[in-house]
């Protein structure tokens, strides 16, 4: 139990965390797309936290949407929306989630108890609802008008994918199937085991899931236990990796690794080529290092721990590996500094119009180490001939008021049956609607 002496010694730290820290010397977007500038670490005693007050949206308030755009609340009074799936059938899921609980030998410690408050103030720190929700706009007017429970009593479920008949959920330590019939809207029977997945301390929880477009192989994101392996790399065993799991045998693999916390996973137009938004390393200062998305390369290393953005090598970890650094590969497409980007979505079948047409949607959670604040939107890359083209453009933006104060945070995006935007907002509780405007 914390003393008074901890609680004030903390105090004072937390204090001091606001205070103090480095000050980003590049626009965010000069972290942006294929070549982006990466300059000399600048690491302090006091790591810069600088972290947007959640306080939801005010009545009728919403995000501003790009020229040409609109934006509605498709469905409010969620509890900590995180991801979304569509149905072939036009209803759309969404995880009401939130981290798991830590194990008692993970927690305690000032610098746990100090971040624990960070998130709380982020909007981070909310128990998990730990069920799937289905959401239906039976009559297209753009808002659901109903809404069901799927599946309750989950561990922090995250990603979702439907093969066939089955609909497959990664809570957070394992792979689950669920029996489920077209048009279904609650799903009584025991979820059956797939595959356990790397759970314990969870310092990323989100396990995200992807089905390959034959329906034989299912893909599983897994984070970091760490932010650079600071507690040693024996509790990273078969994480900061993308798995690769054979759905009829439930056997799994290692498919890419290096990659400290991807989340949002989505195939190429090629139906061949899997991409994944990547959240990068902190405190290395406000300009580095840009979180990215990339095409993922089967047996892929892609930095993490030993370096980022290929052979830019972090002087932090040790013992050293020069023999995997050699190997890194260099990421496709840089998302700037500590955006938090977490959503990942391609625009085909999207009905918005040029120029978000032919690229990749991407949410940007938004950041805690970086002063000025960067992320807090959802950004569309453009592509040419299965590659980024070009610079991002907004699409949602507003997520932060003029006092720097979160009413939103975008996570999960998703392209709906209508062909339109869909964005979870777990600070707002909102599934945002994105559509052109008429």
């Amino acid at each position: 139990m914390l003393t008074l002496r901890v609680l004030a010694a903390a105090s004072l730290t937390l204090a001091a965390l606001s205070a103090c820290g480095e000050v980003a010397t590049l626009p965010v977007e000069a972290g942006m797309g294929p070549t982006p500038q990466l300059p000399v670490p600048n690491t302090t005693l006091i790591p810069t936290v600088n972290t947007a007050k959640a306080v939801g949206w005010a009545a009728d308030a919403r995000p501003t949407a790009a020229s040409g755009l609109t934006v509605n609340a498709f469905a409010i009074g969620l509890d900590h929306p995180r991801w979304l799936y569509v149905l072939p059938n036009g209803d759309v899921l969404v995880a009401e989630t939130n981290a798991p609980p830590k194990p008692e030998e993970a927690s305690g410690g000032l610098k746990d108890w100090a971040a624990g408050i960070v998130m709380k103030r982020a909007g981070a720190r909310t128990a998990s609802a730990n069920r799937i929700t289905l959401l239906r706009d039976a009559d297209h007017d753009g808002i659901a008008e109903v809404r069901s429970v799927l599946l309750q009593g989950l561990n922090s479920p995250f990603g979702m994918a439907l093969i066939g008949n089955q609909l497959y959920v990664a809570n957070a330590d394992a792979v689950l199937r669920f029996p489920y019939e077209p048009g279904q809207t609650q799903i009584s029977a025991a979820g059956v085991k797939v595959t356990d997945l790397p759970a314990g301390i969870n310092h990323h929880w989100t396990k995200n899931l992807i089905a390959s477009p034959d329906g034989r192989k299912l893909y599983v994101s897994v984070g970091s236990n760490s932010n650079v392996a600071e507690n040693g790399m024996d509790i990273e065993e078969g994480r900061a990796a993308i798995w690769e799991i054979d759905v009829a045998s439930g056997a799994k693999r290692l498919y890419a690794t290096g990659l400290r916390n991807p989340v949002g996973m989505a195939w190429a137009p090629d139906g061949k080529t899997l991409w994944t938004a990547v959240n990068e390393r902190d405190e290395l200062g406000s300009d580095l290092v840009p979180d990215y998305m990339t095409s993922v390369r089967d047996g892929g290393f892609y930095g993490w721990p030993y370096s980022y953005f290929g052979q830019h090598v972090d002087t932090r970890v040790t013992p050293a590996r020069p023999d995997l650094v050699a190997r890194a590969i260099v990421p496709d497409y840089a998302l700037g500094p500590h955006t938090a980007s977490l959503g990942l979505a391609w625009s085909a079948n999207s009905r918005l119009p040029a120029p978000f047409a032919g690229g990749m949607f991407v949410g940007q959670h938004g950041s805690w180490n970086r002063d000025p604040r960067s992320g807090y939107k959802v950004i569309f890359v453009p592509f040419a001939n299965g590659t980024p083209d070009g610079a991002a453009r907004d699409v949602l933006t507003g997520f932060l008021n003029t006092s720097g104060q979160a009413q939103g945070r975008p996570v999960g995006v998703a392209v709906d049956g209508q062909g339109d935007l869909l964005v979870a907002d777990d600070v707002g509780n909102v599934i945002w609607r994105v559509s052109p405007k008429l």
